[in-house]
């Protein structure tokens, strides 16, 4: 168990444990796996292997979600794991909706991986341009990337009948929502966690087909002596960071 299991604060163990997340050692200079669990790069570039991860954590949140061609898909949350999703819901064949307060994260979204339909939460109104959208039928999938509690709550109101709700980013306190609202238009909702090795796969091979570009993610590039004068930066939303990658040369 981790130490917050082992201090008996939480009890996130149980089923699962992951690496530098539930248990120390994620940043050790050497870490012994069995041969089986590891994924072959089969000619992806470093840069490309680097990303597998984070677009992973997407690909298994579109799994999830059953997305099939045609269904208007909205992704609350236009961070690096938020675009991942976007990304595989586009690869899915849906029509893909982003949400957003940040309007470099949605201009990004438009220019760079042509997502058709964007909103910023903040200055619009998501209700009203949702049904315009979509017809007034709303979104049948509705992911939430954000991890915010307010988001998470509120987009409860964004699920077309029969919708699907999926909540990728964690939120540690207590959800709440009407649930005659959520009985009547008989919902679903769900939770998606990290990735499967098909996960891996299915990037890793969308990347080779070149249905991705992993490249479009990569936004900072810097070598591994400036790190610690360049990591608070990237914490700046107006310094426009998707992804920072640290080099060694």
């Amino acid at each position: 168990k981790c130490i917050a299991c082992r201090n008996g604060k939480t009890n996130c163990c149980t089923d699962i444990k992951v690496c530098g997340v539930h248990d120390d050692g994620g940043m050790r200079e050497y870490f012994v796996v069995p041969s089986y669990s590891l994924l072959q790069g089969n000619g992806l570039t470093l840069d490309e292997l680097a990303l597998a991860e984070p677009l992973a954590i997407g690909a298994h949140g579109i799994s999830r979600a059953a997305v099939k061609k045609g269904e208007f898909v909205l992704v609350i949350g236009a961070g690096p794991i938020g675009l991942g999703l976007m990304e595989f819901a586009r690869i899915a064949g849906a029509n893909v909706i982003a949400m957003d307060i940040n309007p470099q994260r949605l201009l990004f979204c438009k220019e760079k991986l042509n997502i058709q339909f964007v909103i910023n939460s903040k200055e619009e109104n998501p209700a009203r341009l949702l049904k315009e959208i979509t017809n007034g039928d709303m979104p049948t999938v509705v992911i939430d990337a954000t991890g915010n509690l307010n988001a998470i709550n509120t987009s409860f109101q964004y699920m077309a009948h029969g919708g699907r709700y999926v909540l990728v980013g964690l939120q540690k306190e207590n959800i709440s929502f009407s649930h005659p609202e959520f009985h009547k238009r008989e919902g679903t909702l769900m939770s998606s966690r990290n990735a499967t090795k098909e996960d891996f796969n299915h990037v890793m091979d969308c990347m080779k087909k070149e249905l991705i570009n992993p490249a479009t993610y990569i936004t900072h590039r810097v070598s591994f002596d400036k790190v610690k004068d360049e990591f608070a930066g990237w914490l700046n939303p107006e310094n426009g960071v998707i992804k920072a990658m640290v080099s060694l040369d």
